[in-house]
Order: structure tokens, then C-alpha cells, then sequence
């Protein structure tokens, strides 16, 4: 799911954020390097667990860890369009995951059913708008359309990841000017292997509008990228570029991305920082993003679907 906003006045939160990433090391417990262990060795509970062992299950697409990330996005834009390179804005994303296990394969692998939505708020997002003849934009505040996938993953012993599942976008939006006003839904697929040094692979998607009340239907593809390695100390390092193209208008949007989290232990809790930069190689010619600088924040929590079914 690619969501994405900008706030104008989002330089000094974005400092505040990145220093309390560099400064993590600080307030880590102390954690055991384990880089011999496998993500089908993994138990479902956290705790007990270093924080360099959480670092390499979180690096895990189909990791059975419950988590609550808010996704701290700050963009630019460019484009043709009259004022592009003067947009900027900011997205906060909640993202709660819940996996459930399910009972292993018959090659003794690891099997979760996932549902991970995405529920976006959208601070002065710009949308580029002609009133009376002349080019401007507005930039309503509002909750936007929510995204979602759900889908049945599975980590085989040997370290192959591989999922199947449907992916969509509910028109929840509370501004019209940032709805999409479409019911959509697709396949998703993810393929991966894991190794002592990290995790690759990449995970495709497609979305069709199949409802709603837009005078357009939506033909989107997605593919995400994935490159991470684990140093160790529950550090990560990679790159995750998320790559879109729209089958209507014929047009790509694709970023580079370099990708720094550290896993800490805070109290009793592990929480994952990540800061993230994407530059925009490819847009839309008339507006799209050009820059984002991001902060995830991803404490792991107690799941209560295992605990409601024991």
C-alpha cells in the first residue's frame, strides 16, 4: 500500500524524529547477536527474545509478531501542472498487525493468516484544482481512503518466504477532493528468501475498481522491491522501493529508496525505528511526489488473537 502526503512545516519534527533514531543505541537493552537463527525457529511470543532477534523476525514479511506502526511520512512534489514544486505535506499511518498462526505445513513450515490495513490522515495534502479558469490547489486535512491486504503467508525451514493473498483500498475518505470514491480489490503474491545476512525478494500487486460512484475506474499495478541486511545489534539496512503503474493513464511512479532501522528494547517493550528516504525518478508528468523522507515507528505487542485462542 502506498500512501503519501507532506506537511509545510514538517523540517523540525523530521530532525526530532531522525535524532531519536541515532540515538537508539543509548537506550537499548542488552542484546545477543544470534545471526544463525532462522525464521522457522521462531516462537510466536516476544518476549524473552533480544532485540536483534526481533530486529530479524520484523525483517520477515510473514513474521507471526503483533505491531502497531505509525508511518511519519513528510513529501514534495513537482510537475507541470502551475505551483507543483511548491507542495509539500504530511501523512501519519497506522498500521496494526495481528498474524494468526496456523497449524504448519506438511514440509513443517510456518503458516500465518494476515490482515494488515493501512488507515492514512491526511495533513494539508495538496490537490491540484482550476477554479474560474485558473490553475491552483487546495489542501484539504481529512482521514483518506484505507488500504488492505489480507492474505496467507508461510516461512518453510530452509528460509523461502512465499504468500498469497487479496490486496484493496475502501473509500473511507472524509474530503471528496482526496477520495478515490472506489471500492477496490486484487491478487497479491510475495516471494522471498531468507538468509543468515537478511531477507530479498519482491511482492506484486494489482488492484481493479470493482465499486462506487467515480466517473473512472482504477487499473493500478504495484510491486515492491526488497533488500534489507542485518549487521546484527537489531540493526537493518536495505532498500524497499515501492513501484506503481497506472494502466489508465499509462504512468509510472517509481522511487529509489535507502532504508536504516534499529530495533531497542524500551521498558519491556521492543520497538523498531526506521527512517527512510525515497527520491522520484519516475512520476506523473502534471503532479506527483518528488521527495519523501519517512519515520516508522513499530512497537511489538501482545498478540491477543493467539491469547483469545489458546
Amino acid at each position: 500500500m502506498n500512501m503519501t502526503t507532506r506537511h509545510r512545516d514538517g523540517g523540525s519534527p523530521l530532525l526530532c524524529l531522525a535524532a531519536a533514531l541515532l540515538s537508539a543505541t543509548a537506550i537499548s537493552a542488552k542484546a545477543q547477536n544470534n545471526p544463525e537463527l532462522v525464521p522457522g525457529e521462531f516462537v510466536d511470543s516476544h518476549y524473552g527474545k533480544s532485540a536483534d532477534e526481533i530486529a530479524r523476525e520484523l525483517a520477515n514479511p510473514n513474521n507471526s509478531l503483533a505491531s502497531l506502526t505509525f508511518k511519519n511520512q513528510f513529501r514534495t512534489y513537482a510537475g507541470t501542472f502551475p505551483g507543483a514544486g511548491d507542495q509539500s505535506n504530511y501523512t501519519l499511518v497506522f498500521q496494526p498487525v495481528f498474524p494468526f498462526p496456523m497449524k504448519s505445513t506438511e514440509s513443517g513450515g510456518k503458516a500465518n493468516l494476515f490482515v494488515r490495513p493501512g488507515i492514512p490522515l491526511l495533513f494539508n495534502q495538496p490537490v491540484p484544482t482550476v477554479v474560474n479558469g485558473q490553475p491552483m490547489f487546495d489542501s484539504p486535512t481529512a482521514l483518506g481512503d484505507i488500504g488492505f491486504d489480507v492474505g496467507y503467508g508461510v516461512t518453510e525451514k530452509s528460509g523461502f518466504l512465499w504468500a498469497v493473498g487479496m490486496v484493496g483500498t475502501l473509500p473511507t475518505a472524509t474530503n471528496s477532493q482526496v477520495a478515490g470514491k472506489e471500492l477496490k480489490l486484487g491478487p497479491e503474491v510475495l516471494l522471498a528468501k531468507f538468509e543468515k545476512w537478511g531477507v530479498y525478494g519482491l511482492f506484486p500487486s494489482h488492484q481493479w475498481s470493482v465499486a462506487g460512484w467515480s466517473d473512472k475506474s482504477t487499473s493500478m499495478s504495484q510491486l515492491q522491491l526488497f533488500l534489507n541486511f542485518l549487521p546484527g545489534g537489531g540493526w537493518s539496512v536495505g532498500t524497499t522501493p515501492i513501484m506503481n503503474y497506472d494502466w489508465k493513464s499509462k504512468e509510472w511512479t517509481v522511487p529509489l529508496n535507502l532504508t536504516v532501522s534499529k530495533t531497542v528494547t524500551i521498558g519491556n517493550t521492543p520497538v523498531k525505528l526506521a527512517l527512510e528516504a525515497n527520491y522520484y525518478v519516475q512520476r506523473p508528468d502534471q503532479f506527483g511526489p518528488q521527495l519523501m523522507i519517512g519515520l516508522n515507528i513499530t512497537p511489538v505487542v501482545n498478540n491477543f488473537l493467539v491469547d483469545m485462542f489458546k
